[in-house]
C-alpha cells in the first residue's frame, strides 16, 4: 500500500467528509481533480486512475496532483490532532503557540498567565523539550515588566537543559537496546540481557539515580519483556521485575508524574505474572490499572482492548472459558475507530486460540477476520506472534477437517519460515511442524505410543513452558485425549506437564519389565 492510501486509511467516515470539505474550501478553482483522485483511491479503481489524465504524458501532471492531495492531507490531520487532542503536552503547546502571539501583540499580562500554566503541565508531563521552549520564551521577553527575575528564571533554563541531557541519554540508549533486540529476534543473536543493559548503561554514562522515573523504569521494563518473549521464558527477567516493584513501591506516596508510563508499566507487571502462570497477582495489577484508566478518558481508551485481552487470558487459563470469550467478543463488538489496529488483532487471535480449544466452529470465522498479509503482521505484530497466527491457523483448519487447505498452509509456512527459524535456532518449532503434517497424513498415528512420546518431549525445555507453547503442545495432546483440548491445556498448566511426562515414564518403566 502506498503512503497516500495509507493516510487516507486512518480517516473514518465523518473525517473523510470533514476533509472533502477541507478540500473545497482550498480549492480556488472549479476544474481540480483532487476530489476525483480522493474518490478514485476510496474505491481502488485501478482504471479510473488511468483515466484521470489522458495522455500518458501527464504523468508529471498526476504525481503533482498526488503530491498535493497528500501535502493536503497532512494539513488536515495535523489540525484535527491537535484540535482533538486534550493530552496535558498538547494542551501546554497551543498554550505556548497563543502566548507567542499574543507577546508579538503586546497582550503581556495574558502572555505571561498562559506560559506559567503551560509551564506547570510541561512540568507534570516531563515534556524537557517544549519547557526548554517556551522557558527560551520566557527570557526572549525578560525585560517586560511582568516578567519574572531574570535570574530565577536563568537557573530554572539551565536545570532543564540538564534534565534534556539527560533525558537524551536515556532515549539514545533505549534505541541501542531495542536494535540489539531486534537483531536477538531477527538474526538469533546471542545475548545476556543484564550484561546488555549494563555495558549500554556504561557505554552513555547515565547514573543510577537518572533511571528512577516512571518513563526510564518502563523502558527498561518494556526492554525486558520484549527480550522474555524472544526467549519465551519470562524467569530470565524476574530481577527487573522485582525492582520496578520496589521502585512503585518507594514512589506510591509521591503524586504520580505521569499516568501513561504508570499505567504502561501496570499493563507489563500483569503480562509478567500472566506469563508466569501467576493468574491472581496477574489480576491484581490489572485491578491497579483500570483503576488509573478509569480517571481519564483518553488512557482507558488506549489501553482498554490490552487490558480486556489481559483480563481474558487470566479467565481462560484458570478455568473460565466462556467469561474470557463473552469478555472478547464484547470488546471486538465495542471496538472503535480510534482503538490500535495491532490491538484489535491481538483480541481477535486470542477470541480464535479460545475458540479453537473449546472445539468451537467460530474460530474459523474468527480466523477469517485475521485479513492482513504475513509482511503487515511480521513489521506491526513481531516475527513471533506473525508465526504463532500461521501455526494457529493451519491448527484451526485441521481441527475442523479442511485437511487440504491446512497442508496448503502448512506448506507455505515452511516455504517462508523455515530458513528463520534456523537461524534464530528455533528449530523446536520446526519439530513441532512434522508432528502436525504426520498427523495430516495420518490422523491415526496420535494413537501410536511412539508419537505420543515426541509430542510430550516438547515438554521437557524451559521455553516450552510458556502458556502460549503448552497450549499448542495441549492442541496435538488433545488429538488423542478425549474430550477437549482445553481440559488438557489446563492441566499441563496446573501441573507444567509433570504428569504427562510421569505417566511416559512409568510406560517405558512396565515394559522394559
Amino acid at each position: 500500500m502506498d503512503s497516500l492510501s495509507e493516510l487516507i486509511n486512518l480517516l473514518n467516515s465523518n473525517e473523510k467528509q470533514s476533509f472533502r470539505q477541507f478540500l473545497q474550501r482550498k480549492n480556488k478553482r472549479t476544474d481540480v481533480k483532487n476530489l476525483v483522485l480522493l474518490d478514485l483511491l476510496e474505491t481502488d479503481d485501478i482504471e479510473g486512475l488511468k483515466k484521470l489524465y489522458e495522455s500518458e504524458k501527464n504523468n508529471d501532471a498526476y504525481h503533482a496532483l498526488r503530491k498535493r492531495l497528500q501535502d493536503n492531507l497532512l494539513l488536515f490531520l495535523s489540525q484535527k490532532t491537535f484540535e482533538n487532542n486534550h493530552s496535558d503536552t498538547y494542551d501546554a503547546l497551543r498554550l505556548v503557540v497563543v502566548s507567542r502571539f499574543l507577546l508579538e501583540n503586546d497582550v503581556v499580562k495574558v502572555a505571561f498567565k498562559c506560559l506559567d500554566k503551560a509551564e506547570r503541565l510541561a512540568e507534570q508531563s516531563e515534556q524537557f523539550n517544549l519547557l526548554n521552549e517556551l522557558l527560551l520564551l520566557k527570557l526572549q521577553y525578560a525585560h517586560l515588566p511582568e516578567a519574572e527575575d531574570l535570574e530565577v528564571l536563568t537557573a530554572r533554563f539551565l536545570q532543564n537543559q540538564e534534565q534534556m541531557q539527560r533525558e537524551a541519554k536515556l532515549n539514545m540508549a533505549y534505541a541501542f537496546l531495542r536494535q540489539e533486540l531486534k537483531e536477538i529476534h531477527l538474526n538469533g543473536k546471542i545475548v545476556n540481557l543484564t550484561s546488555l543493559m549494563i555495558t549500554t548503561i556504561r557505554k552513555y554514562k547515565i547514573a543510577a539515580q537518572e533511571l528512577m522515573t516512571y518513563k526510564a523504569v518502563y523502558q527498561i521494563l518494556f526492554l525486558a519483556n520484549e527480550y522474555a518473549a524472544i526467549q519465551q521464558n519470562y524467569g530470565l527477567i524476574e530481577r527487573y521485575i522485582d525492582r520496578t516493584n520496589q521502585f512503585i513501591e518507594n514512589r506510591g506516596h509521591k503524586k504520580q508524574a505521569n499516568l501513561f508510563y504508570h499505567i504502561s508499566i501496570l499493563y507489563l507487571l500483569a503480562n509478567f505474572h500472566l506469563r508466569r502462570k501467576d493468574f491472581t497477582k496477574s489480576s491484581s495489577y490489572l485491578k491497579e490499572m483500570m483503576d488509573l484508566m478509569v480517571t481519564d478518558s483518553r488512557y482507558h481508551a488506549l489501553f482498554y482492548l490490552r487490558h480486556q485481552l489481559l483480563s481474558a487470558l487470566n479467565l481462560f487459563f484458570t478455568n473460565h472459558a466462556d467469561k474470557a470469550i463473552a469478555i472478547l467478543q464484547e470488546s471486538l463488538s465495542h471496538t472503535k475507530q480510534p482503538s490500535k489496529p495491532e490491538d484489535v488483532e491481538d483480541v481477535r487471535i486470542g477470541l480464535t486460540m479460545f475458540l479453537a480449544l473449546c472445539n468451537d466452529k467460530g474460530s474459523l470465522k474468527q480466523l477469517s477476520l485475521l485479513t492482513r498479509t504475513d509482511a503487515w503482521y511480521e513489521k506491526r505484530m513481531g516475527m513471533l506472534w506473525t508465526i504463532r497466527k500461521n501455526l494457529m491457523e493451519i491448527l484451526v483448519h485441521a481441527q475442523f477437517s479442511n485437511i487440504e487447505l491446512a497442508m496448503s498452509r502448512l506448506v507455505s509456512f515452511r516455504r517462508r519460515y523455515k530458513k528463520y527459524l534456523q537461524h534464530t535456532s528455533e528449530e523446536r518449532v520446526l519439530l513441532y511442524l512434522k508432528l502436525v503434517e504426520k498427523y495430516l497424513q495420518k490422523p491415526e498415528v496420535v494413537f501410536e505410543e511412539g508419537y505420543k512420546k515426541e509430542v510430550v518431549g516438547f515438554l521437557g525445555s524451559g521455553e516450552n513452558e510458556d502458556i502460549f507453547s503448552l497450549s499448542f503442545i495441549g492442541w496435538l495432546m488433545g488429538r488423542w485425549e478425549k474430550g477437549m483440548a482445553y481440559s488438557v491445556v489446563l492441566g499441563l498448566i496446573q501441573g507444567d506437564g509433570r504428569e504427562a511426562r510421569a505417566f511416559f515414564k512409568k510406560s517405558e518403566t512396565k515394559r522394559g519389565k
